[in-house]
């Protein structure tokens, strides 16, 4: 067996299987183990199509830079020109005070504000904060059953919650993605869906990456399981979620895709922004994409959700070295449903990971930290 099937196979634990790729340059080894559900009946295969969660967000972050490079939107504009209901935010006085006791932002929170997750609005450590507290409420939680609200009645939903922090004060995961993803279809007049389709997936090949699989991909798609007391529970079909398009296309962590995919994507980003000699973003974006714009004391508030990172466009960017994968300026992200994309623009590393066994904690599984490994070796 190749050196990576036999880590997924000796590391797989509880996963019914798992798709791996590392790619060096040119050269790729990818594996394929196990299977796609529970009961074995059908193979994982190399296009085994995942859930991907989480890297849906770097995803919709390119997406807001090719608007950038557009000149449809600006960093710094203010986003309340496309997305008027977040005019006039209010944020609580203490992070840890009452939903009612707010005070007026003290400046527009900005394009650059969203792609950063320094916008003032989404989920903490504590999650348990009266403001994070009915922003869950009144969103859902993104790991629970989808958003059955469209874009704009999300959107207005949004704006009755208090921001947590001032604009450009604190990291926050999540919020900010969704509300990239309203942006974009605002700003382009083009739904989330159909924008990325055009100007990401088709340029870069990404065939199998959408919002919704369609029928004939239904036999490659995974079944999505969570743990519990008496092991793994089946919490999604492949004839379940993704089977028909969603109310609400969650620029945070509704796309699926495989394992060459997000290789592409990655190569995307490594190449500076082309794809088969096409550019697509400007070198300038794809710096910004991968480049920490964190201060110290805003990579040490965000933990456990960064751990020694801090955050790019869309992903965490090593910064402080604590584990021997952790090249500085290594960009990617994990997401919750089980996977994990990571690229080293200074080597064109590629790792991806794709189970699908939801997270139970923002630490990075043993079957993550073996691939990582594997790839920095």
């Amino acid at each position: 067996m190749a050196a990576l099937t036999e880590l997924l196979s000796r590391h797989l634990g509880d996963q019914p299987g798992a798709v791996a790729l590392v790619a060096r340059g040119e050269q790729v080894e990818a594996a394929a183990v196990g299977s796609a559900d529970v009961e074995g009946t059908v193979p994982m295969a190399r296009d085994s199509l995942f859930r991907i969660a989480s890297l849906t967000k770097p995803i919709t972050a390119a997406a807001v830079l090719l608007l950038v490079d557009d000149g449809e939107l600006a960093l710094d504009d203010p986003i309340a020109r496309w997305l008027p209901e977040l005019a006039a935010p209010v944020v609580v006085r203490t992070p840890d005070g009452p939903v009612d006791d707010v005070v007026p932002a003290v400046r527009p929170v900005t394009v650059a504000d969203l792609l950063a997750f320094r916008c003032g609005y989404g989920l903490a450590a504590d999650m348990t904060l009266p403001a994070v507290d009915l922003l869950l409420q009144v969103l859902g939680h993104p790991a629970a059953s989808p958003r059955a609200l469209s874009p704009d009645a999300w959107l207005a939903a949004l704006a009755q919650v208090p921001m947590l922090h001032q604009p450009g004060e604190a990291w926050l995961f999540e919020t900010g993605s969704d509300l990239q993803g309203v942006l974009i279809a605002r700003a382009s007049g083009r739904p989330l869906p159909d924008f990325l389709a055009e100007r990401l997936f088709e340029p870069l090949g990404m065939a199998d990456t959408g919002f919704t699989v369609p029928t004939a991909a239904l036999g490659r798609f995974t079944s999505a399981y969570r743990r519990g007391e008496d092991g793994l529970r089946l919490i999604d079909s492949p004839e379940g979620r993704w089977s028909a398009p969603p109310p609400f296309p969650s620029g945070a962590g509704g796309l699926v895709s495989t394992a060459d995919d997000l290789l592409a994507f990655a190569r995307f980003l490594r190449d500076g922004g082309t794809a088969a000699d096409h550019r697509l973003l400007t070198p300038e974006s794809v710096h910004r994409m991968t480049t920490d714009h964190l201060t110290p004391a805003q990579r040490t508030a965000a933990r456990p959700f960064l751990r020694g990172q801090g955050w790019g466009y869309g992903g965490s960017v090593d910064v402080d070295p604590q584990e021997p994968w952790e090249v500085p300026g290594r960009y990617g992200w994990v997401g919750g449903a089980g996977t994990a994309l990571h690229l080293v623009p200074s080597t064109g590393t590629v790792s991806v990971l794709l189970t699908q066994v939801e997270l139970t904690s923002p630490e990075p599984t043993p079957l993550m930290k073996q691939v990582w490994t594997y790839a920095a070796s």
